[in-house]
């Protein structure tokens, strides 16, 4: 990210970059802003989050929404931590969203609590902002590494040696974005087509033929 002009701009990561040297980079050397979810890869601070005065937080959105087969009701808290001692670097807000989730076909209810860390005042973004910014995270991840794993099977991959996982992930990110820019939003669905004449339509989509 360091050609780019975050000026201002508010960036959101999973937890893989959920990192202290990037919470650094962003606000001090891009003057951006973050919002990075908290996951058990930083045990510590995750168990800092959970112990933190949720009952007595005062800041809440509550959502509801019906799509994709299923109901959905998040529940969004935010906590100003800037005198709780969190060890994170620039943090002023702490998130909790917790998301029920009912499937309509089978009425099976899931349970989700997510976790996440801001350097947004609770003036510059309340808990419904913070839950929008959240959810633009997921969107990402339903769109993208959800249907690596899935469709490519990418965490299956018994390719791992040399520059062999990071050609693989970028064909297959290229075959997304191709998929995507000629009209295909099931991605699964897309490469099926294309395998049915598998020596026309992949030429045909890229306009090699």
């Amino acid at each position: 990210m360091e050609p780019f002009d975050l000026a201002g701009v508010t960036v959101t990561a999973d937890a893989l970059h959920t990192q202290r040297a990037h919470a650094r980079f962003l606000v001090e050397e891009k003057q951006a802003h973050y919002l990075l979810v908290v996951k058990a890869n930083q045990p510590g601070l995750l168990r800092q989050l959970r112990a933190l005065p949720w009952k007595h937080a005062t800041a809440r959105r509550y959502d509801r929404e019906t799509g994709h087969g299923r109901k959905e009701t998040r529940a969004t808290r935010a906590l100003t931590v800037t005198e709780l001692g969190l060890d994170f670097p620039h943090a002023v807000q702490a998130v909790k969203i917790l998301r029920h989730r009912t499937d309509i076909r089978t009425c099976k209810v899931t349970r989700q609590t997510v976790y996440a860390l801001t350097d947004l005042t609770a003036r510059q973004a309340s808990p419904q902002r913070l839950g929008q910014l959240a959810r633009s995270q997921w969107v990402i991840e339903n769109r993208l590494h959800f249907v690596r794993d899935t469709t490519f099977a990418e965490d299956a991959s018994k390719i791992r040696t040399g520059y062999g996982p990071q050609n693989m992930a970028t064909l297959r990110s290229f075959a997304i974005n191709v998929l995507r820019a000629a009209g295909h939003a099931n991605i699964a669905a897309g490469i099926r087509e294309m395998s049915y004449e598998p020596f026309r339509r992949p030429l045909d989509l890229l306009g090699l033929t």
